[in-house]
């Protein structure tokens, strides 16, 4: 059963046209770097309709994971490496959402 407080970050995104197979590559090589400091899960969502449209999720098991995070893509030179081409494969900007897993 999750665990309630998670954070799950959804990432919304069109891949430039012809650049499908970079985009999965550079996600297979930066997914351990992603992942690295413990407690976030990184996965991948495909359009059924549409091999360019993604969803990546980016799940925290908790608030504090996730806020640590954010100073990592805000402070780390590594991260920012990596963001910057993650965003040179993509057709425009990403749509980010950030959901709490909430109890029903």
């Amino acid at each position: 059963m999750p665990t309630l407080g998670r954070i799950d970050l959804h990432l919304r995104v069109r891949v430039t046209p012809g650049q499908r197979e970079a985009f999965l590559s550079f996600l297979r090589e930066a997914k351990p770097f992603y992942e690295k400091p413990g407690g976030i899960e990184m996965r991948l969502l495909e359009d059924a309709g549409d091999d360019h449209r993604f969803i990546e999720l980016i799940l925290y098991c908790d608030e504090a994971t996730y806020a640590k995070d954010q100073l990592r893509v805000r402070d780390d030179p590594e991260m920012k490496s990596y963001l910057q081409r993650w965003r040179a494969l993509l057709a425009e900007a990403p749509v980010v959402e950030t959901y709490r897993l909430t109890e029903i």
